[in-house]
């Protein structure tokens, strides 16, 4: 603002009769510095200013996301298990929300996004820690060249990302967990394991990145990364006290159904949502989101029935959560008739990972996220190499070939699998030495709300 006023002087004095010299001489610095200024103005106006549309559009999705943790996996898992263990899962779930969200902050999104240098196939850096740099001005690129959204939006937004991945693992572990247990494990497990895979998948310069491994919305980092974990959980744990013996149903199969309605109303953000940009992009993920659930829905549904004389009503809320697993690394690069044929092979291969798998295997999943979650993530991770062919009514790659698709896939699965059950056997088997994995016989049977939080979610 002062070399404007000082070139509106010179301005002035130019057209003055008693103009020295001295002052003509001058009259060139100034004209520079009047051109450095109307240049660095035209800079500024030149840089992305972020879509108004877009950015509602983001922090919508942000909030449908942090909907499918709390009360969505909150009360699909609660309704899952014995009465006397329901709010024991409720407090899990949004502790372990609470904790991610603050990690995040103070670590996570600098590793899982930043430039790592020499390691930046494998993990990000320090460079902004807790947040630094970042200010209500500062962007995020989008998918379409030019097009950013605030860069708070995007750090809220995979925030979301994190915080669900670690929630979901508390359904292996359920109804035997110590809770100081798995707060020490989600923090370890989210610093080890979350943030390299979603670096290697999602930051460029990431290993599966570079590679061309194609994850939409998280069916490697997410779901399979989870999964694993989950099962890894289970099978150190060990088995529930009175499994195979005791009759363990759901407790409230209402609550259930409802925790599944709002997931999938949830996912609409986690998937479309991943698109970044509320454009056509979005709106092929959104239309699979139901297209694909509702294939999975189905075939679990017909599959069950024609298995065992009836339909059941968990069965078709299991087959629509592997509807969604399946479908979140396609979302946004199948066609809709491939989304179904993933939703409808999901929800039939689930249905024998939950019990044809588990059953041979030996396992104790409580609530199955290995047999949903990472079965389905597998699925969806695969069949997103096919799917995105152009030719099966998908949106293509550059150089696309389906087998070189295919195997670049497969590595990513095989990598997230290799992963994520190595950092979770030894997490695991390092807090059992240190502090103790599970709760006392007398604990367990008495029920984690009062044993674990002195609380009961009934009273008579």
């Amino acid at each position: 603002m002062k070399k404007l006023f000082a070139s509106l002087g010179l301005m002035f004095a130019l057209l003055s009769p008693g103009m020295t010299l001295a002052q003509e001489t001058a009259a060139p610095v100034e004209d520079a510095a009047t051109v450095e200024t109307v240049e660095a103005v035209a800079v500024e106006a030149a840089a992305p200013v972020p879509d108004k549309g877009d950015t509602a559009w983001m922090m919508v999705s942000t909030l449908l996301v942090v909907l499918m943790i709390v009360p969505g996996v909150a009360l699909f898992y609660g309704g899952l298990v014995r009465a006397k263990n329901m709010l024991s899962v409720l407090t899990q779930v949004m502790a372990i929300f609470c904790l991610i969200a603050i990690l995040w902050a103070v670590y996570g999104y600098s590793l899982a996004f930043g430039d790592g240098g020499g390691l930046n196939w494998a993990i990000g850096d320090l460079s902004k820690l807790f947040l630094a740099g970042i200010t209500p001005a500062s962007t995020a690129a989008t998918f379409t060249k030019g097009v950013v959204i605030p860069e708070f939006t995007f750090v809220a937004f995979q925030l979301s990302f994190a915080a669900i991945t670690v929630a979901l693992i508390v359904g292996g572990l359920a109804e035997r967990v110590k809770f100081s247990a798995l707060l020490l494990f989600g923090a370890l497990w989210f610093s080890f394991s979350y943030l390299p895979i979603a670096h290697m998948v999602w930051a460029s310069g990431g290993y599966l990145f570079s590679k061309g491994d194609l994850d939409f919305a998280g069916g490697t980092v997410v779901h399979i990364n989870a999964g694993i974990a989950a099962l890894v959980g289970a099978i150190v744990l060990g088995k529930r006290i009175g499994l195979g013996r005791d009759a363990m149903p759901p407790h409230s199969l209402p609550m259930t159904m409802i925790g599944a309605s709002l997931l999938w109303v949830g996912w609409f953000g986690f998937n479309a949502g991943s698109n970044l940009e509320a454009t056509g992009g979005a709106a092929l993920a959104f239309v699979n989101t139901i297209l694909a659930t509702a294939a999975a829905g189905l075939a679990w549904m017909f599959a069950e029935w024609l298995l065992r004389g009836k339909p059941s009503m968990l069965g078709v809320a299991s087959g629509v959560v592997a509807g969604l697993v399946a479908i979140t690394p396609a979302a946004g690069l199948v066609g809709p008739m491939g989304g179904i044929v993933l939703g409808a092979v999901a929800g039939v291969v689930c249905l024998w990972g939950v019990t044809g798998l588990k059953k041979a295997l030996g396992y104790d999943d409580s609530l199955d996220v290995f047999g949903i979650h990472g079965i389905g993530g597998i699925i969806g991770a695969i069949g997103t190499g096919i799917f995105v062919s152009p030719a099966l009514g998908g949106v293509g790659v550059a150089d696309y070939s389906m087998a070189g698709q295919v195997v670049t896939q497969a590595t990513g699965v095989l990598i997230t699998v290799a992963w994520s059950g190595v950092v979770s056997l030894v997490l695991f088997k390092l807090i059992d030495l240190g502090i103790g994995l599970r709760v006392s016989e007398e604990q367990e049977r008495e029920g984690l709300d009062t044993a674990s939080h002195g609380e009961r979610a009934y009273t008579l």
